[in-house]
C-alpha cells in the first residue's frame, strides 16, 4: 500500500473543532469586546499578534489572578445593588471572567446577580443604565420586528429566548422596559446552571408602555412614556413576536418571564401546542416548589393522595404551584385532575377562592375556587379560618404581602400536624410572609422550612438547621436544556412532573430528616443535568422529541448531554481546552461533524458504521504516535471543489478516522455547507487533523475526529488566527488548508 498527501486551497473551516478561541480583532477592537476581552490574561504571542502592546500593563496574569483580583473588587462594594452593578459592568468588558467569577463564588452571588437584588437593578434601569444588552421590542413599532430580531441571527442558530413584558417583575410590579434586565438575568443563569452557550441566547423585552407613575413621571426613563396597552393590539404584538421569532429561529426555545397575571397563564395556554414554551413564573415556581413540598411529604410520611395544601397569594406563581401539583397528583396517584385540586385550597385578596367570584376570577384561579356550600359564611374565609377548618400539612405563601403568616395562624397549623411544611417564598425578602426564625420558634422547631431568597440556617435542637431556598435556578436551566437538547415539540405535563421527581431525588432530607429539602445551590449543575435527563427521557417517550439519535441507554443519554454542556473552566481567547465540551448543533460541529462525540468503534449517531485500521497502518494517514488501531468512518456524500490545476469540478470521497478506544467526532453532515466549512486555505499549515490521502490510486479526504485526552482540549495544535469562534470556553477549527498539486 503507498500513501502519499496533497494539498490546495479550501474555503472555510469548520465551526469548532479541539483547540483554542481565535480573535477576529485586534488592538481597541480586542479589548472592547465583551466576548474576546481577556484583559491582562492576555500573553505574550496574543499581545504581538492582537498588536495590544501599550494598551495593557505589562504583567500577564492568570485567569485565577483576575479571579482573586474582581473578587476583592466585589466586596469592597458596600451594598448589594453596587455589586450588581459592577457585576453587570464586567459582563459588558470580560464575559469569561464574569463568568468564571460566579461560579467560583456562586452562592454567595447568586443573590446579586438575580433575586432578590436583581430586582432594585431592574427598578433603577433607566437610571444606572450604561450599555443596551438584549433585544428592544416595542408595540408602536411592530412592523420591524423582524428587522430587530435579525440583528441577532450573526449567522448562528439561537437556542433559548427569554421574553418579557415587565408587568409583574420578581413581586415588584410593572416595571416597564426594565424587564429586559430580567431576560439578561435568566439566561446568564442558564449558562452558569446549565450550560447553554450565550451565544445561542437571546434576551427579549416586549415594551408595550407602562402603568406604573414613577416611571412615567421620571424625566430619565428609557420606554415607552405611555400606559400599558391592553386588548387586542397587545394579543397582535405577542403573536407577531412569536411568529417571527420562530420563523427567524425556528428551533427555539421560547421562555415567557413576569407577564401579568391576566396575561401569563393565557398566553401559555395560547402557545404551548404549538411551539417548545415554559413560563417560569407558572411552571418554574412550581416545579422547584412542588419538588420541595414531595421532600416534605417524605420526612412528614405524608401520602400524596392525602395531602392538604393551602396556597396563600393566587396570582401567576401561587396558580402555577396550584396546578403543578394538581397535575403531579392527578398523575401518581391516578385521580382526575378536577378531584387532585380539591386537595388545594386557594386564598388571594378577596380570601379562599370560591365559585361566586366569578369573573374576579382569573382563568388560572377558576379550576381551584371551592363550592360556597362549603363555606357559607364570608367572614371566614380569611387564612386563619381557612388553616383551623383544613388543618392543612403545607402553607404555601405567595402573596407578596409581609407578615400574613401570623404567629396566630402558624400555631394554629402546628396544632394540627407534627411536621407542618411552611414555604414563605414572596420576593424580594422584605415581601416575605414570615422570617424562618420566626416559623422556627412558633413550631418549636418542627416546621420543615422552604424560603425564596437565601436565609441562614436556625438554631434547633443543639444544631443548625438549614432553610432551603426555593429557587427556580434550580430548576428551569434544566428544564431548557432538555428542552433543548430533545428539540421536543412542545413541554407536556408530564415532562414537567418528571422534572420535579427528578429535584426532588436529589433532597438531602431523603437522607437525613433534619436536612434541607432541597439540594444546596452549588450543585446546580449535577441537577440541570439529572433534570435534562428527566425531560428528554420523557420527550421521547411521548413523542414529542424531534432530534435524532437521542441514546436509550440510561448511562449512554448522561453521557450524551454532558457532551453539550459549556464549561466554565476556561476562559479568553488562548483556552487549553481542559474543560467539558460546550453545546454544538445547527451549525457547529467537531472537526469530524459530529455534534455530540461517543467512544470510537460504535456507529455514529447519525449511522455510520466504521471499519477496523490496524495500529500498524494508521500512521500512513496521520503520521504522529497512535497507540492503537483507528476506526474509518467513510460518509457517503462526497466533497465538491474546483480543482485550481485542472480548472475543473471535481469530488473527493471524505473518510473520518478515529483512534481506538478514544472519543471520536466523526458524524456525516451529507451537505456541502460542512465540507466548505472544514478547509480555509488562507490559515498556517497544519496536517494533524484534515489531509489528502492518495491509497492505492484512489485519493480521498481524511477526517481526524480524534478528541485525544477525552475532552476539548488541542492537544498539540499551534494558534491559529482569523478563525470565526464558535463556542463559549471554546473551540475553533484546527483544521487546516492544505495546497493541491
Amino acid at each position: 500500500m503507498s500513501t502519499s498527501s496533497k494539498s490546495s486551497k479550501f474555503s472555510h473551516l469548520p465551526r469548532a473543532s479541539s483547540g483554542p478561541l481565535v480573535c477576529p480583532f485586534e488592538g481597541r477592537d480586542a479589548l472592547q469586546s465583551c466576548q474576546f476581552n481577556k484583559g491582562s490574561a492576555f500573553t505574550e504571542e496574543e499581545r504581538k499578534t492582537f498588536k495590544l502592546h501599550g494598551l495593557l500593563p505589562p504583567n500577564i496574569q492568570t485567569l485565577e489572578e483576575q479571579v482573586q483580583r474582581a473578587y476583592e473588587q466585589y466586596s469592597s462594594r458596600d451594598n448589594d445593588l453596587a455589586k450588581n452593578t459592577f457585576m453587570a459592568s464586567m459582563k459588558a468588558q470580560n464575559e469569561v471572567l464574569y463568568y468564571k467569577l460566579i461560579d467560583t463564588h456562586l452562592k454567595e452571588m447568586l443573590s446579586i446577580i438575580y433575586t432578590p437584588t436583581e430586582g432594585d437593578a431592574i427598578q433603577n434601569y433607566s437610571r444606572l443604565f450604561r450599555k443596551p444588552e438584549g433585544c428592544f421590542l416595542n408595540i408602536r413599532d411592530q412592523d420591524r420586528i423582524e428587522e430587530c430580531l435579525s440583528n441577532f441571527s450573526r449567522g448562528e442558530e439561537v437556542d433559548y429566548i427569554v421574553v418579557s413584558d415587565g408587568e409583574e417583575i420578581l413581586g415588584i410590579g410593572d416595571q416597564g422596559v426594565g424587564a429586559i434586565l430580567i431576560s439578561v438575568a435568566k439566561l446568564a443563569l442558564t449558562t452558569l446552571c446549565a450550560g447553554i452557550h450565550p451565544s445561542r441566547q437571546l434576551p427579549v423585552v416586549l415594551d408595550c408602555g407602562t402603568d406604573n407613575e414613577s416611571l412615567l413621571t421620571d424625566e430619565l426613563y428609557l420606554g415607552l412614556r405611555q400606559s400599558r396597552v391592553r386588548g387586542e393590539e397587545y394579543d397582535q404584538f405577542v403573536e407577531k413576536f412569536v411568529e417571527t421569532a420562530r420563523k427567524r429561529f425556528p428551533r427555539a426555545y421560547i421562555h415567557f418571564e413576569d407577564f401579568g397575571l391576566h396575561n401569563a397563564k393565557r398566553i401559555l395556554d395560547k402557545f404551548k401546542s404549538r411551539i417548545p414554551c415554559f413560563n417560569d413564573d407558572i411552571q418554574g415556581t412550581g416545579c422547584v416548589t412542588l419538588a420541595a413540598l414531595l421532600s416534605g411529604f417524605h420526612v412528614g410520611g405524608i401520602e400524596l393522595e392525602d395531602a392538604r395544601v393551602v396556597v396563600f397569594g393566587s396570582g401567576s406563581a401561587g396558580t402555577g404551584i396550584a396546578e403543578q401539583l394538581a397535575d403531579t397528583i392527578a398523575t401518581e396517584t391516578h385521580k382526575p385532575k378536577e378531584e387532585a385540586s380539591k386537595q388545594i385550597w386557594c386564598l388571594d385578596k378577596p380570601g379562599l377562592l370560591v365559585k361566586s367570584l366569578g369573573d374576579q376570577l382569573t382563568p388560572a384561579q377558576v379550576p381551584f375556587a371551592r363550592d360556597d356550600k362549603e363555606w357559607p359564611d364570608a367572614d371566614s374565609r380569611d387564612l386563619l379560618s381557612v388553616v383551623k377548618k383544613v388543618k392543612p400539612h403545607a402553607l404555601i405563601g405567595t402573596s407578596t404581602k409581609p407578615n400574613s403568616f401570623t404567629e396566630d395562624v402558624i400555631r394554629e397549623m402546628a396544632k394540627h400536624v407534627e411536621k407542618p411544611i411552611i414555604f414563605p417564598l414572596s420576593n424580594p425578602t422584605r415581601l416575605h410572609e414570615a422570617q424562618p426564625e420566626d416559623i422556627n420558634r412558633w413550631t418549636d422547631g418542627r416546621a420543615l422550612i422552604a424560603t425564596g431568597s437565601p436565609f441562614p440556617p436556625v438554631d434547633r435542637n443543639g444544631g443548625k438547621y438549614e432553610i432551603a431556598e426555593c429557587n427556580n435556578s434550580t430548576c428551569f436551566p434544566g428544564i431548557g436544556l432538555g428542552a433543548v437538547l430533545s428539540r421536543t415539540r412542545t413541554l407536556s405535563n408530564k415532562m414537567l412532573v418528571s422534572a420535579v421527581k427528578a429535584l426532588a431525588a436529589r433532597s438531602p432530607a431523603l437522607q437525613d430528616p433534619n436536612g434541607p429539602l432541597l439540594p444546596d445551590v452549588r450543585d446546580v449543575r449535577e441537577l440541570s443535568v439529572d433534570i435534562a435527563k428527566a425531560i428528554i427521557k420523557t420527550a421521547v417517550k411521548e413523542g414529542h422529541a424531534e432530534e435524532e439519535g437521542i441514546p436509550t441507554n440510561e448511562d449512554e443519554l448522561e453521557e450524551w448531554i454532558r457532551a453539550q454542556i459549556s464549561s466554565s473552566n476556561v476562559g479568553g481567547t488562548s483556552r487549553s481546552g481542559s474543560g467539558t465540551r460546550p453545546t454544538y448543533g445547527g451549525g457547529y460541529y467537531y472537526a469530524g461533524g459530529a455534534t455530540a462525540p461517543y467512544t470510537s468503534g460504535a456507529k455514529s449517531r447519525l449511522g455510520v458504521t466504521p471499519y477496523l485500521l490496524p495500529a500498524a497502518i494508521v500512521p500512513l494517514y496521520f503520521p504522529g504516535l497512535w497507540l492503537y488501531g483507528a476506526y474509518v468512518y467513510p460518509y457517503s456524500y462526497h466533497y465538491h471543489y474546483m480543482n485550481d490545476t485542472s480548472h475543473k469540478n471535481e469530488s473527493l470521497p471524505v473518510n473520518c478516522i478515529c483512534q481506538q478506544y478514544l472519543e471520536c467526532g466523526c458524524d456525516e453532515n451529507s451537505n456541502s455547507t460542512y465540507y466548505e466549512s472544514l478547509f480555509n486555505g488562507t490559515q498556517p499549515r497544519n496536517t494533524s487533523v484534515a489531509k489528502v490521502v492518495d491509497v492505492n490510486g484512489t485519493e480521498s479526504i481524511y477526517i481526524n475526529g480524534t478528541l485525544a485526552n477525552g475532552t476539548t482540549a488541542a492537544d498539540s495544535a499551534a494558534t491559529h488566527f482569523g478563525v470565526h469562534g464558535s463556542g463559549y470556553w471554546i473551540m475553533v477549527a484546527v483544521v487546516v488548508g492544505i495546497v493541491w498539486t
